[in-house]
């Protein structure tokens, strides 16, 4: 079973296919992803790396963890799995809502 990896503070030139070839140094990459801003197309500093193997998966953590990758300290561990998210409604705090926010006034 393969191996997800979270790749964060990642130089904003970094492409997919340089993040690839970082971690086929330590064994075969099923894939490699930056994320990009959605509206802007620009790198967002993260990705996600899934390599096929668990031990090379685990060497590539423990080995890359902290090191420099294009002027930064990269972070590298496991991916976390995502937690649930409710579903629809509004939590308060936008305009028109009456939650939260200064309700003082002057003393």
């Amino acid at each position: 079973m393969a191996k997800n990896i979270y790749v964060g503070n990642l130089p904003y030139s970094v492409t997919s296919e340089e993040l690839r070839e970082v971690f086929e140094r330590y064994g075969e990459v099923q894939s490699a992803v930056v994320i990009t801003d959605r509206f802007t197309g620009r790198s967002r500093g993260f990705g996600f790396v899934e390599m096929v193997d668990n031990a090379d998966a685990e060497r590539a953590i423990e080995e890359l963890n902290g090191s420099n990758l294009g002027g930064r300290n990269i972070v590298v561990n496991e991916t976390r799995p995502r937690e649930e998210r409710g579903g629809g409604g509004r939590r308060g705090g936008g305009r028109g809502s009456s939650g939260g926010g200064w309700r003082g006034g002057y003393r």
